[in-house]
């Protein structure tokens, strides 16, 4: 589609930095989101059901697999090598 080159090295490697700082740090706003959210309806919970206790504290770590898979993804970003 493009004749030459678009970008020089230096210009792909800020775009992949910044790519990868946004995959970071959606993943953890989305994360404190869920977070806040999740810890709000348990205390609730735990308040008038105490033995739901160990679910909670599950579901309260289930959202940490969006920051792990931010992560991930800014490794693929800065991984990548768009030239071969």
């Amino acid at each position: 589609m493009f004749a030459g080159k678009v970008f020089s090295a230096e210009a792909m490697t800020a775009w992949k930095a910044i790519a990868a700082a946004l995959a970071i740090i959606g993943s953890a706003r989305a994360t404190a989101y869920a977070q806040a959210r999740i810890g709000t309806a348990g205390a609730g919970a735990i308040a008038e059901k105490p033995e739901s206790a160990g679910m909670i504290i599950a579901l309260e770590a289930l959202p940490e697999l969006l920051v792990i898979m931010g992560f991930v993804v800014a490794a693929m970003i800065t991984s990548m090598n768009p030239e071969k």
